[in-house]
């Protein structure tokens, strides 16, 4: 058998370790010990953009996508998108984007190379938040999704002030879309306080295991909400 290699380390200011590791053609990044992100099963990744593009099903020209990962979800929105089209990418670690550019990102055939994308390194809901504009469609692949975050700040994403934040940047008619690695109750209970229409799709992973899936939250904002905003995004109160 085949043994991990370790291929980088990355230690950030609160201390957490971020591990870039090989074995063969697989590569694996750790937080803190756990498996946060590999190439193996990533087609829930490549169909959180895939699947956005098709459920959008116009021309999309501003595209917003919250976490790099290893670029599959960025490589396929590239795939779909129109050639004056812009995808902004928002990674919180550098040394992720870093290790795209030197070690994976053949991977996903290289995105960050296109012309089309917009990089920028922060926290996903401060970038989100100073955009000016709206985008068509905003796609969250942070973390883990909703429940069972590697990193705890990054729970305020799928929180109520979150939502609202991805609500008002989105345009009209425009489609939100949020990856996760679970079902989330609270998550279902949090949407629907939001009047945009969402449904739930479930992906089956490679591997032959039938109780083995990612999930995928899809919202539609009604284009009749033209220039509306949810007030009170900073508030955790339920929109009433």
């Amino acid at each position: 058998m085949t043994l991990w290699t370790e291929v980088a380390r990355h230690r950030t200011e609160s201390g957490d370790q971020i591990i870039l590791r090989q074995r063969g053609n697989v590569f694996e990044i750790r937080f803190n010990g756990l498996e946060l992100m590999s190439n193996l099963n990533h087609q829930s990744e490549t169909m959180l953009a895939e699947r956005s593009a098709r459920l959008y099903g116009g021309p999309a020209r501003r595209v917003f996508i919250g976490g790099l990962g290893m670029g599959f979800t960025l490589r396929t929105m590239l795939d779909w998108l129109e050639p004056d089209g812009k995808v902004t990418v928002c990674e919180l670690v550098p040394e992720i984007i870093e290790w795209n550019r030197r070690h994976f990102g053949h991977l996903a055939g290289h995105p960050l190379n296109d012309r089309r994308v917009e990089l920028r390194v922060g926290d996903v809901l401060d970038v989100l938040r100073e955009a000016s504009g709206g985008y068509e469609m905003i796609l969250m692949d942070t973390d883990n999704g909703p429940d069972y975050t590697v990193r705890e700040t990054n729970g305020a994403i799928y929180e109520n002030p979150g939502l609202r934040s991805v609500w008002n940047r989105l345009a009209a008619g425009g489609l939100a879309a949020f990856w996760s690695a679970t079902i989330s109750d609270e998550f279902e209970e949090r949407l629907d306080q939001l009047p945009w229409c969402w449904h739930r799709e479930d992906i089956c992973l490679d591997g032959g295991r039938a109780d083995a899936f990612h999930h995928i939250y899809f919202a539609t904002k009604p284009a009749a909400d033209a220039a509306s905003e949810v007030a009170g995004e900073d508030a955790l109160e339920p929109i009433g």
